[in-house]
């Protein structure tokens, strides 16, 4: 007869919680593990090119750094961000149109960070967040894990509605505005000054926040640059203005910004505390130095340079890689094309025979909250140089029409 006892029957291990259950991967990253292939031509990711990158100063950045205080650059800091960096940010920021002290700012790990913050502080479950449709995905990814019920406000190809905006905002109540104005994501479309002022009155007689979130703004190829919305009449109490050095600088870093009002910011630093206590010491102590020994605004015109050219050799290629009757935009700047197939063609469905062809494309259907479009693409144009994108849009063709002969 054995003394052993019985085994202890296990209860079962908890469920997850239903914002994680609900909220499903990317299909932007998804689709770029499936081409992570050096073969792959890819149109799918906004992954600025790498061989444009400032390495140089970047890494004489850091060394300047960690060799005269690496006490301080190696230590914890405060959620607020590095004084240096948030000081540079404002300068560039008030020269950019809109004044803006140091203390007005957070330095966040990306402007994702960012959002995330701002849902944390603003969204109650259940409160309505209005979107542009379509709309950044990762955004909608924020939205979803903070329990918010996200409704889409129609646009155009000039951009948002603002009457649809209106009329909307009117039913549903909403808490919060989510809009990209400048070289959208993934559309590509730039708000007018017009449509931006209507959007600030709208915010500010329907009392809602407005999140503006601008990754893209200093890569303009062509026309005058456009004011935040932050700085139209009735949107200036009412803003948080999110930026990026991912796409002036590089994604590696991880280093955003927020700007917003003071009660704002301070449940923002508060949400940061909890999440990463502060964004890398290091990482912010180099580019504060970056900004102040290099030229950034030099980089960013050979960087647009490079980006113009580019988004001319995808547009020059489109007629010929896309079927007859497909329709796109001529973005001033940023890094993607909109594009929309004839009716009857889904870019979901191609992309695997499209794949198969070492190209790739997203699939606009995701990006949608309200009702999708099947037939839109997105198409990056930043991160291979013009030949590359002239052999990717021979692929295109060629995977498009495969797919079409086997469906």
């Amino acid at each position: 007869m054995s003394d052993q006892a019985p085994p202890l029957a296990a209860a079962p291990v908890p469920a997850l919680a239903a914002r994680a259950a609900r909220t499903g991967s990317s299909p932007v990253r998804d689709i770029l593990a499936l081409t992570a292939r050096p073969e792959v031509i890819s149109f799918a990711g906004g992954l600025p090119a790498p061989e444009l990158f400032d390495a140089e100063g970047i890494s004489a950045a850091f060394r300047e750094v960690l060799a005269q205080a690496p006490q301080r650059v190696l230590q914890y800091s405060t959620s607020e961000g590095d004084p240096a960096l948030r000081a540079a940010v404002a300068a560039r920021t008030t020269a950019r149109g809109l004044v803006t002290d140091a203390d007005d700012l957070l330095i966040t790990t990306g402007s994702q960070q960012g959002l995330t913050l701002l849902a944390m502080a603003l969204l109650e479950p259940g409160d309505v967040v209005l979107v542009e449709d379509p709309c950044y995905l990762a955004a909608l990814q924020i939205f979803s894990l903070a329990g918010a019920r996200v409704v889409a406000v129609p646009t155009d190809d000039e951009g948002l509605d603002p009457a649809a905006l209106d009329e909307i905002a009117a039913r549903e109540n909403p808490k919060l505005l989510y809009v990209i104005p400048t070289f959208q994501n993934p559309t590509g479309r730039t708000l007018s000054a017009e449509r931006r002022a209507a959007v600030a009155e709208v915010a500010a007689r329907r009392g809602l926040w407005i999140a503006e979130d601008d990754p893209y703004g200093e890569l303009r190829f062509e026309g005058e640059p456009q004011r935040w919305v932050a700085s139209f009449p009735g949107a200036e109490d009412r803003t948080a203005l999110l930026g990026s050095f991912s796409k002036v600088m590089a994604p590696g870093l991880r280093l955003g910004t927020l700007r917003a009002p003071a009660g704002l910011r301070r449940a923002c630093v508060i949400a940061k505390q909890a999440a990463d206590l502060h964004t890398s010491t290091v990482d912010q102590a180099a580019a504060a130095r970056y900004l102040t020994a290099c030229d950034l605004d030099a980089h960013l015109a050979r960087v647009r340079g490079a980006y113009r050219e580019r988004r001319d050799a995808l547009l020059a290629g489109l007629s010929a890689a896309l079927p007859e009757g497909s329709r796109w935009n001529r973005p001033a700047g940023g890094m993607f094309v909109w594009a929309t197939l004839p009716a009857g063609y889904d870019a979901t469905a191609l992309l695997p025979e499209v794949v198969r062809h070492d190209v790739a494309y997203v699939p606009g259907a995701p990006f949608f909250a309200g009702r999708p479009d099947p037939a839109a693409i997105r198409l990056s144009f930043v991160t291979h140089g013009p030949a590359e994108i002239g052999e990717g849009l021979q692929r295109l063709r060629a995977g498009i029409a495969a797919a079409r002969r086997a469906g």
